[in-house]
């Protein structure tokens, strides 16, 4: 008669030197950062950051183009020159906001212009300055395409989770770094 000791000796046995299925192991990712708990590598996120960014920035500038004919650079350029005091900004002001070069500004600035949503001026007290003014045309155009913008981008972050707050802290250390010259 079988005693019940036996079965679990029986499973105690080491097993025989056959490999095991493969179906039946763990999928191992084939990059360490796929591990939770592992640092990624610097590459891998400049990469995530790289393609965030570029992935939102068409996104939200296909709707703005559809919807309000206009781009995500002249629609932010408008929003900065729209927050400044007096809605007028200089245009290294709106560079800076935005980013972008002073050759940049200044084309996107023209094509503001060239659309009736900006006027130019020269500034009371310097004369070398040169400030952006948003016409009625410019802040009607702010106006209706702010949420479009703001609605799609809350939704793009969405996937952020409880983690939006965290990253948008370490972004915003990353930048001030960046934006110390050495």
């Amino acid at each position: 008669m079988p005693h019940p000791e036996d079965a679990l000796a029986q499973d105690l046995r080491p097993a025989p030197d056959v490999p095991p299925d493969a179906a039946d192991l763990p999928e191992v990712p084939l990059d360490a950062a796929d591990l939770p708990g592992v640092t990624p590598r610097p590459a891998e996120t400049w990469l995530r950051i790289v393609q965030v960014h570029d992935r939102i920035t068409r996104r939200v500038d296909s709707a703005l183009h559809r919807q309000h004919g206009i781009s995500l650079t002249g629609f932010e350029a408008l929003r900065r020159i729209g927050e400044a005091p007096g809605e007028r900004a200089t245009m290294g002001e709106v560079a800076e906001a935005l980013g972008l070069s002073r050759a940049g500004v200044t084309s996107t600035v023209t094509r503001l212009v060239a659309e009736g949503l900006v006027v130019r001026e020269r500034s009371a007290g310097d004369k070398r300055l040169l400030h952006a003014r948003l016409t009625p045309a410019g802040r009607a155009t702010v106006d209706a395409a702010t949420p479009t913008h703001d609605e799609l981008v809350a939704h793009l972050l969405t996937l952020l989770g409880n983690d939006a707050t965290v990253v948008t802290d370490a972004l915003a250390r990353v930048s001030a770094a960046a934006r110390t010259r050495r």
